[in-house]
């Protein structure tokens, strides 16, 4: 009886998630749906949930309203750049904070994660302030360099840092390792899914990031999508089926990004809760 009602309470809580599940889908294939239908029959009641008639000219319509292309291009750009780098920057830093010892540390470490606290929009005066004087501002680089210094990237990766045995570095330095061989052969690998949810978190804030492109950048060769996608909307037309294939290009690599990385990042958490 005990075991039938185990099974009963497994059904009944896997209906209901796959209930939230298709609610949770629906804005996204409701919105995938209308990029691929002809204007004229945008927004039917009910919804349509396949495209009919289907097109695909609202994605060609989209080039010749603003340089889509190229927004993409710097998208992609300033993603790779601020991904790649901060990591790198961040593994660095927790590497010293977590496996070295020198004057201050705790101290440093306390006051970079009191920067946490401190919104991002008060802080964009004086990072424009320093953007300017390097000359940089309306140029990529006023995006990624700043983005470099992650300190919650920071803060994971020394917390994951200091969940692996220290006996490992004593072993290897036994054997003649260095601090940059016991990190990057020893302590990123086994750092594999970390590595892979801090990707997937410092990609998606780059893609979707406005605030910065708002503050930085004037030219529309410069632009970024999220920018692009406001620029769209205020000056398409009344063309809402342009726009949605326009968020639709935006969203889809993201999706494909978590997609790839899903299992680690699944892993990441999972370890981050058994390793408390």
């Amino acid at each position: 009886m005990t075991r039938n009602r185990l099974h009963l309470g497994r059904a009944a809580l896997t209906v209901v998630l796959v209930l939230l599940g298709i609610l949770m889908l629906a804005p996204l294939v409701w919105l995938i749906s209308e990029s691929f239908t002809q204007e004229s029959a945008a927004f039917d009641l009910p919804p349509n949930w396949v495209p009919r008639p289907f097109t695909t000219e609202n994605f060609s319509a989209i080039g010749g309203l603003i340089p889509f292309w190229r927004m993409a291009l710097n998208s992609v750009i300033v993603a790779v750049i601020t991904t790649v780098g901060s990591i790198m920057v961040s593994l660095l830093a927790a590497y010293a904070f977590s496996r070295c010892s020198f004057r201050g540390k705790d101290k440093v470490f306390g006051l970079m994660l009191a920067a946490l606290m401190v919104p991002a929009q008060m802080t964009i005066i004086p990072v424009f302030i320093l953007m300017r004087h390097l000359g940089l501002i309306d140029h990529l680089a006023a995006l990624w360099l700043p983005a470099l210094i992650n300190v919650f990237s920071i803060f994971f990766f020394r917390q994951y840092f200091n969940s692996i045995p220290r006996e490992l570095d004593e072993a290897a330095t036994m054997d003649g390792a260095g601090h940059f061989w016991i990190l990057f052969r020893m302590l990123v690998p086994l750092s594999g899914p970390a590595v892979a949810a801090m990707g997937i978190l410092t990609f998606e804030a780059s893609w979707n990031n406005y605030f910065g492109p708002l503050i930085f950048l004037s030219s529309p060769e410069n632009m970024t999508l999220p920018i692009g996608l406001v620029t769209l909307q205020a000056g398409q037309g009344g063309s809402s089926v342009v726009v949605f294939a326009a968020i639709t290009a935006v969203v889809v690599p993201v999706l494909i990004v978590f997609l790839f990385a899903q299992r680690a990042f699944i892993a990441s958490v999972a370890a981050a809760g058994i390793r408390g």
